[in-house]
């Protein structure tokens, strides 16, 4: 109950976050657009540094992680290696992957390498990153994406990956726990083909 109240109460900070951010954000991009949150500069495991605003443009997906993960970090990774997969299957394109690490205090260039090599992920098709600036905090709340550190290391965390449209529009999520679901892939499948 705990942990759904902290997931409901990062959801409706995301919201107000995207809200109070529209009016200082481009205006090209529509109030709905994750992009508008405060901004947000990322390195990835290349160590290329970019503005999370910088990636509209594309459609991608986008979650949450850390690099130490034993357990769900890990299947969320490998789910979406499954889920470009099926989209090449099904006649569609893969699309960028984002993940932005909640633990940037740990996750530093060369864990983000290693995890990246444990991974077979390169960039920029698949970028791990972490936040040289800006709040990640609203980047979860936005996503629905919580977490906590527990005592003995590591973190009690949900998983949630976003399907975003060019503008940044969250148009479909998914769990990412072991099995690339079919609607999810239908959806990616619909917007690559629409974004070209």
């Amino acid at each position: 109950m705990r942990s759904m109240i902290v997931l409901l109460c990062g959801t409706l900070l995301g919201a107000c976050t995207l809200v109070a951010a529209a009016a200082s954000a481009p205006s090209s991009l529509p109030a709905t657009s994750i992009y508008r949150i405060p901004p947000l500069t990322l390195m990835n495991q290349n160590g290329q540094t970019f503005t999370f605003a910088s990636l509209a443009g594309k459609p991608r997906l986008l979650g949450m992680f850390y690099a130490s993960c034993q357990m769900a970090c890990p299947v969320e990774i490998e789910t979406l290696k499954q889920v470009e997969h099926q989209v090449v299957k099904a006649g569609g394109q893969p699309i960028p992957v984002l993940l932005v690490t909640f633990d940037p205090a740990h996750d530093d260039l060369a864990a983000l390498k290693k995890a990246a090599a444990q991974h077979h992920v390169s960039a920029p098709e698949f970028q791990l990153s972490r936040a040289l600036s800006g709040d990640i905090g609203m980047l979860g709340g936005v996503l629905g994406v919580s977490w906590r550190p527990l005592p003995g290391g590591g973190f009690q965390h949900n998983v949630v990956v976003a399907l975003l449209d060019r503008a940044g529009r969250i148009i479909a999520t998914d769990p990412a726990n072991g099995r690339a679901d079919p609607a999810f892939v239908a959806a990616i499948v619909r917007e690559e083909r629409a974004a070209h």
